[in-house]
């Protein structure tokens, strides 16, 4: 049986797989690090980035990581049915699939965590429904309006980011029919990923076998279809941040190309009650200091729980 890296833990041992309805009936593939149920630690809702999966998060998957993650892959990924509905593939949308996974598991509120993407999500469900929400932990995302804030580190100004970037999706949506077979075929393994680690996208990560699992299966997502979803959470407006008053704490990449750290920071002097760090990491903060993040969250949730 294949292994992780992670104590020779095998796959099946790590995650568990469970299918959910979402309420416009679409199949939703979640996840959760405690099969077993021996996690007895507090439960954290994972609002992943986009397309992204169980994989990129490695201190997560530690046998003694004391926190117990539920979690989901995005519609149309990872074993996710796409929506009979093509457009249900938004920012709302992933709303209510949260929602559906919190009351299959029997959540009825909890912290959530989000990551790129995902912080959208977690703002937006703080905002639709507090009473679900004890607090926000967001790493590497802002409260909407993603688009606008990628390229921070290269100053480009909001505008253009957003247009750069939106076009670059209507794009690749158009001729990613043609690009599907080359990616999902690409021979990701550690050596590329040390490679890539080393290109300034990304700094090297603790884990090179996990990040090259999350890498591939990233991947297997066709190429129009992620470019489609992304066209679709790129119009979700910034989470006015008045009305959530749960603690929250943002961890920022001082690196990161995908989502700038003076909007982070932006975002959490508007609340009450939010701390935010910076670390010296890319996008993929929890991948290369993965022990410097959970220890971080660790400590967040001592906080809310106090």
């Amino acid at each position: 049986m294949e292994k992780t890296s992670t104590d020779a833990v095998t796959v099946d041992d790590v995650i568990g797989f469970e299918d959910v309805l979402s309420d416009d009936g679409t199949r939703i593939r979640a996840w959760t690090n405690d099969p077993g149920g021996r996690i007895t630690g507090p439960t954290v809702v994972l609002c992943n980035g986009l397309g992204t999966n169980a994989w990129a998060w490695p201190a997560l998957l530690e046998p003694d990581c004391g926190v117990r993650v539920v979690s989901w892959n995005h519609r149309g990924v990872g074993g996710s049915d796409r929506p009979t509905d093509p457009s249900r593939v938004n920012i709302s949308d992933f709303v209510d699939d949260a929602l559906s996974v919190m009351d299959h598991f029997g959540i009825d509120k909890a912290v959530l965590m989000g990551w790129s993407m995902g912080v959208n999500t977690m703002f937006e469900l703080a905002a639709r429904h507090p009473e679900r929400v004890t607090g926000l932990f967001a790493v590497c995302g802002v409260p909407g309006d993603t688009f606008a804030t990628m390229l921070g580190p290269l100053h480009v100004p909001r505008w253009a980011a957003r247009l750069a970037l939106v076009n670059a999706a209507r794009t690749t949506k158009l001729v990613g029919w043609a690009l599907t077979p080359f990616t999902t075929r690409l021979p990701i393994g550690p050596l590329m990923i040390g490679v890539v680690s080393h290109s300034g996208f990304m700094l090297p990560v603790a884990d090179p076998e996990l990040a090259a699992r999350a890498v591939k299966e990233f991947f297997s997502t066709p190429v129009e279809w992620y470019s489609h979803m992304a066209l679709a959470t790129s119009q979700h407006a910034r989470v006015s941040l008045s009305g959530i008053g749960v603690p929250a704490f943002f961890v920022a990449g001082a690196y990161d190309l995908l989502t700038g750290t003076k909007h982070m920071e932006t975002a959490a002097s508007k609340m009450d009650d939010a701390t935010f760090v910076e670390l010296k990491a890319t996008h993929f903060a929890q991948m290369e200091q993965p022990d410097a993040v959970h220890r971080l969250l660790r400590e967040f949730l001592e906080q809310v729980a106090g």
